[in-house]
């Protein structure tokens, strides 16, 4: 009898929250039975207006360190980086589990890890839309999918043996998608039919009333604004928006229009996406920004980033007159397809300011109908809980003022108070067999791990070393050797290491070397015997840090040395 009470007590359910349960962002979540645990999502979140010289916090999993033995793998819903953006950061440490996902998502993870030189140690493995496969003894997951502003995102339905998990990932309901199937509502229901113990939800649009608008009306809106607009158009978007991008590819071919990007992370989700067609790119539409003085203005669209008035975006630089290659004047257009993070308003109006300011007119929401959100307002929430039934119901992916709103149309839909949860980062919820949840006594111990250029980890924990820092963005030595009697400059060289190019590097690393050969024999003129080397110094750390992010969006380390002889 006692024996049997114990394999009773044995058995447990358990969802904890590591991420993304207080916040839009850091989306992380674990799901353990027994011997068995799985993750779904790894992201980072872009920091508050607290958080002074901080790139991103990333989710604290300190509890899976703890359960390392238990870890049968990692999900992931869709490639934005609030849900791949920590991968780098976290799979070391997790002795790099095998990661489970669609292609266009993997070819993201796969970018970002070479970044970090871990392409070659991670396992990543494709799954298929209604394709059941088994991790670990005890689940077994189906990736359905769902519309969003990316193609390839799914839905999980995840088989346990205490019930049914769905997690639903970022989603919208969209009956007119541009580049993605339209989301197979009869197929979650089935699902619902199956029994489903708990849905997880995003909760993103909880508080917004009706339907989320579909990305064909954008679509119609962008084409309309393109036929009527005179001279060019620059066009800001997310990188990862892929579907946005789409749109603009479609409208350039339909009006003859020439587009060139500026920024390197669009071009590096364009290639993601373009080499496992995801992007459908017609033939000569493309040019390089460097080529756009050989089109009228009438023919030139320009895809900028920065969306969010970033200070050395590709936007951002061309508001402030910084732009090597685009200089704004009257006539052009500026259209934001995109709506502010908040936080980032007035970097935003900045940006619209100063571009104003050059002469140019600009188009932002939510104006003109140019953007649509990825989420789904409270009547698809409605729909998506009244298709699966949940017995219990936990908001995702949110605020708490966003969860709230996300459990009182649960409530509407007839799920008791008492079966929602709204958790806490670090929270567990805990099913026995009975399939009773509850709020678990044990909290884990949660904090927010904050990664800056230099390491990750807050004071107390600096978990990933210096080899980090160089991996991600490299070390650039720029080299001036000086004839000390003379006082001239005899050479000056560059070694770079572990700064991930383009192809182009030795064009950009001969660009480098002129400028800083520039900046060294126009600092010495004019100097007397002792010369003074840290503004030269600090003159080329600074010059030598913008031509490179300028090029690449990437800041190495920079080192000058000066050598006398």
């Amino acid at each position: 009898m006692g024996h049997h009470h114990k394999k009773h007590h044995k058995n447990t359910l358990k969802i904890i929250s590591l991420g993304g349960y207080e916040e839009i962002g850091k989306n992380c979540t674990a799901i353990e039975y027994n011997s068995d645990l799985i993750i779904v999502d790894m992201g980072i979140q872009f920091p508050t207006d607290e958080m002074p010289g901080i790139d991103y916090v990333i989710p604290d999993i300190n509890y899976i360190k703890q359960n390392l033995e238990k870890l049968k793998g990692v999900i992931i819903t869709h490639g934005h980086l609030d849900h791949i953006g920590a991968i780098p950061y976290l799979a070391p440490e997790l002795k790099m589990p095998t990661i489970y996902s669609m292609p266009l998502t993997l070819g993201l993870i796969h970018e970002r890890l070479e970044e970090f030189n871990m392409a070659k140690s991670m396992k990543l493995k494709t799954i298929v839309p209604e394709k059941s496969f088994r991790l670990g003894k005890f689940f077994t997951i189906t990736p359905f999918f769902v519309n969003h502003n990316i193609p390839d995102s799914v839905g999980f339905f995840i088989e346990t043996p205490m019930g049914n998990i769905v997690h639903t990932g970022d989603f919208k309901i969209d009956q007119t998608p541009i580049d993605q199937p339209v989301i197979d509502l009869s197929n979650i229901g089935q699902y619902g039919r199956r029994g489903i113990l708990a849905l997880l939800s995003d909760s993103t649009n909880a508080s917004i009333p009706g339907n989320t608008m579909s990305e064909r009306e954008v679509f119609m809106n962008i084409d309309k604004k393109f036929a009527e607009i005179k001279g060019r158009i620059i066009f800001t978007s997310f990188s990862t928006l892929i579907s946005r991008t789409q749109e603009v590819i479609y409208v350039c071919a339909k009006y003859n229009k020439k587009l060139a990007i500026s920024g390197f992370s669009l071009e590096k989700c364009m290639n993601v996406a373009a080499n496992l067609k995801k992007l459908t790119i017609p033939n000569n539409i493309l040019i390089k920004l460097e080529n756009i003085k050989k089109y009228s203005d009438n023919q030139v669209v320009i895809l900028a980033s920065g969306t969010q008035g970033e200070e050395r975006s590709a936007l951002s630089r061309m508001s402030r007159g910084k732009h090597r290659g685009v200089k704004i004047k009257r006539g052009d257009t500026v259209i934001f397809s995109s709506s502010p993070i908040p936080g980032n308003e007035s970097a935003i109006h900045k940006v619209m300011n100063n571009l104003i300011d050059r002469g140019a007119k600009v188009i932002y929401e939510p104006l003109f109908g140019m953007h649509t959100s990825g989420h789904a307002n409270q009547d698809d929430l409605r729909t998506i809980i009244n298709l699966l039934r949940p017995k219990y119901f936990i908001p995702a992916h949110g605020e708490h003022y966003m969860q709230a709103a996300h459990i009182e149309i649960a409530e509407s839909c007839g799920i008791s108070r008492d079966n929602c949860f709204m958790l806490k980062n670090g929270n567990v919820i805990e099913f026995s067999e009975v399939g009773d949840g509850k709020l678990s006594p044990q909290q884990i111990n949660y904090e927010n791990i904050m990664v800056d250029g230099l390491g990750v980890g807050d004071v107390k924990n600096v978990v990933l070393r210096d080899r980090q820092t160089m991996s991600e963005a490299g070390v650039f030595v720029v080299i001036i050797t000086v004839d000390k009697n003379k006082k001239r400059i005899i050479n000056t060289d560059i070694i770079s290491r572990g700064f991930v190019f383009m192809k182009e590097s030795e064009k950009l690393i001969k660009k480098t070397r002129e400028e800083a050969d520039k900046i060294a024999r126009t600092y010495i003129q004019g100097r007397g015997k002792k010369i003074d080397w840290s503004p030269l110094n600090n003159r080329i750390k600074d010059n030598i840090g913008e031509l490179l992010y300028a090029e690449t969006e990437r800041r190495p380390m920079i080192l000058p040395l000066i050598i006398e002889i």
